[in-house]
């Protein structure tokens, strides 16, 4: 909506505008027939009518069409109601969460200390399945705790030597998040 945008930005939306370029184009074609000596004593005037003809007259954007609503899913046939008595069924294993699969394939990629007990949150997330226990630590606190490793590793030589330890600090992190995950 436009009026949720700043001033600044829609300023800037404008100064970027066709009409606006359009319009420069016109005042910068006034001051040409000034210096040229065309324009008299009523060059401002003749620059401003230029330029507002140039903003005026220049086609506005052209609207978005509007999005297609997407097709709704076809719903599944009801399956039939059969009655029969049978083994009671083991508990089926809840479905993989996506960002968790991804977190792991981003995490074998780095180099981290086994120390830091990162394979066995990683572990214990997979039991536990999704939650939001287990959606915090694997879209926030995980990735917070393991980018702040990364950047303490990389700023280690320029440390001090009272600096603790990167991988001691990602095993306290990760101890924390184990117990949070219960």
């Amino acid at each position: 909506m436009a009026t949720s945008d700043g001033y600044g930005r829609r300023a800037l939306r404008y100064l970027e505008s066709t009409r606006n370029l359009v319009g420069c184009g016109g005042g910068a074609l006034g001051l040409g027939l000034h210096f040229a000596g065309l324009g008299g004593a009523w060059w401002p005037g003749v620059v401003a009518g230029l330029y507002g003809a140039g903003a005026l007259l220049t086609p506005g954007p052209k609207p978005t069409p509007p999005q297609p609503a997407p097709p709704p899913a076809p719903t599944p046939a009801p399956a039939p109601v059969s009655v029969s008595v049978s083994a009671p069924r083991e508990t089926a294993e809840p479905p993989p969460d996506p960002e968790l699969e991804a977190l792991i394939v981003y995490l074998d990629t780095v180099p981290l200390p086994a120390s830091a007990g990162v394979d066995a949150l990683l572990a214990a997330l997979r039991e536990t399945g999704p939650g939001p226990a287990a959606d915090r630590i694997v879209r926030h606190r995980l990735p917070v705790a393991v980018d702040g490793y990364l950047r303490a590793r990389t700023w280690l030589p320029w440390a001090g030597p009272d600096a603790p330890d990167p991988a001691a600090e990602l095993g306290r992190e990760v101890k924390q998040l184990a117990a949070e995950l219960g």
